[in-house]
């Protein structure tokens, strides 16, 4: 991994705090990402806007623009999407986690999130990275679904190298010969990326695992590995959903998720950065 070298841990020399306003990804507390997969409506995102919201999360994320396989399949509200992403934002007073699909929506997306993503099938775009190297937002860089560890840093690399030095890794797992889970996550990754980089990485166990009943328990072991955050998809209505029902979380199941989490990282020396105002489920 010779080629690394502003990702590299030896560059920095400590570890990267990535700063959202007034909120960090990065330091001692965690961070808790939860939403839905894509923007459907006013009324459905709101509702789970005020959700999150009344669980004391202080990100959403939201699909607008969707990359989809089939060509069939919803594709996203477009602008539509990003503007009430931008409202219930304001509404909620929550920071936006939304992908960026290609260059050419760069400055549209970046007029409303607070974080842009890029997703798994653009980890090898180095055009589409270079890009994003020339703005000032942070990055959620996924790793692609057949990239190793060094061509995932390598992509960081592409952003930094820009001038863009604000990169958030996530793990959201990888494509295998194993048919009996969407993706492979691959929770070795996690300790292995804050080994060799000083960036700091967080977990997508809902894409890593595409099962509803796996969420929770890679949610924890993904920041027993040292994750310094997770991000989730939640619905407040699974079996509607136009994109990932299957594996969305319940609204009425993250207040137990919350207080496990809390645990969780406690027993690795950590908080989690909440509202104050999230009760604890016993």
């Amino acid at each position: 991994m010779s080629d690394l070298k502003l990702v590299s841990k030896q560059y920095e020399g400590h570890k990267s705090e990535i700063s959202i306003g007034q909120e960090t990804i990065g330091g001692t507390e965690l961070c808790l990402i939860a939403g839905p997969c894509a923007v459907e409506s006013e009324e459905q995102l709101f509702a789970i806007a005020k959700g999150v919201s009344d669980l004391g999360i202080k990100y959403m994320r939201g699909g607008a623009y969707k990359p989809r396989t089939s060509p069939y399949a919803f594709q996203g509200l477009g602008k539509q999407g990003l503007q009430l992403l931008k409202k219930a934002s304001e509404l909620y007073n929550l920071k936006i986690v939304t992908e960026v699909m290609d260059t050419s929506l760069i400055e549209e997306v970046y007029d409303y999130a607070d974080i842009l993503q890029v997703g798994s099938r653009n980890a090898k775009n180095y055009t589409f990275l270079k890009e994003l190297g020339k703005i000032d937002k942070p990055i959620l860089l996924k790793r692609g679904m057949s990239s190793t560890i060094n061509e995932w840093l390598l992509a960081a690399e592409y952003i930094m190298l820009g001038g863009n030095e604000n990169v958030i890794l996530c793990e959201r797992g990888i494509r295998t010969f194993d048919t009996s889970v969407r993706n492979t996550m691959d929770l070795a990754a996690i300790p292995l990326v804050k080994e060799l980089s000083h960036l700091p990485v967080i977990a997508d166990p809902s894409q890593g695992t595409g099962k509803r009943s796996l969420v929770i328990p890679m949610s924890l072991a993904a920041i027993a590995a040292g994750a310094d955050g997770v991000m989730l998809e939640v619905h407040n209505d699974p079996e509607e959903a136009l994109s990932d029902g299957f594996q969305s979380l319940y609204l009425d199941s993250m207040a137990e998720l919350i207080t496990s989490l809390k645990r969780q990282a406690q027993a690795s020396g950590r908080t989690f950065n909440l509202k104050s105002l999230v009760k604890e489920t016993v």
